[in-house]
């Protein structure tokens, strides 16, 4: 059953008092200038960060779970992605050749080495591996970054996709202000030490 995604009260660095709620299958994009803050409250929220404050997925607290179930449920996949294994196919839960297809490669793509990935690459992957492990909020960093505008769409469609289909609540980290017209159902911006909701223009 997919829940909500709950902040009360969130503190983080400059971050003060942040209160949010994401519903099942919604995408709130949230952007800010550089060093304001996205990274870390995308941190907290996948408990990788101390922070104040409560927060909640369903009926579910943070800090009465351990940390390494949180971080399943409630995934992040940050601006620049860690790989510990010698193969990509090593790090996937389960095979996702449609994802694969989908973000430009093929079937032998599990078998490489992550030695030879570019940026890019990785970036796309680390998208498959945190879908392929199903879990039921993502915090994505930047996800689209590194892609040129071609895959950048193909990127969004699919994770818009996959996102309704699964009922995940969606905190997306952007920049460009056509990307998060295309996939948000709420724009936040980082203003000092609070979320201002910005208007979704057409």
């Amino acid at each position: 059953m997919a829940s909500k995604l709950h902040l009360n009260r969130v503190a983080i660095g400059a971050l003060e008092d942040i209160n949010l709620t994401l519903a099942p299958g919604e995408i709130v994009c949230l952007s800010g200038a550089s060093g304001a803050g996205k990274s870390r409250l995308l941190r907290a929220i996948a408990d990788l960060e101390s922070h104040g404050g409560e927060i909640r997925l369903g009926e579910q607290e943070q800090s009465s779970i351990p940390g390494h179930q949180w971080r399943r449920a409630v995934m992040m996949v940050p601006a620049e992605s860690a790989w510990w294994f010698d193969t990509v196919g090593e790090h996937l839960d389960k095979p996702m050749s449609k994802a694969l297809r989908t973000l430009g490669f093929s079937e032998e793509t599990s078998d490489w080495p992550v030695a030879r990935l570019s940026s890019g690459e990785k970036q796309r992957l680390a998208l498959v591996r945190a879908l392929s492990r199903e879990p039921q909020v993502l915090l994505l960093d930047e996800p689209t970054a590194n892609l040129d505008d071609e895959t950048t769409r193909r990127a969004e469609e699919w994770l818009q996709s996959l996102i309704r289909e699964h009922h995940q609540p969606v905190l997306w980290v952007a920049h460009r202000e056509d990307q998060i017209r295309r996939v948000a159902r709420r724009h936040f911006r980082i203003e000092g030490s609070q979320l201002v909701e910005r208007e979704l223009r057409e």
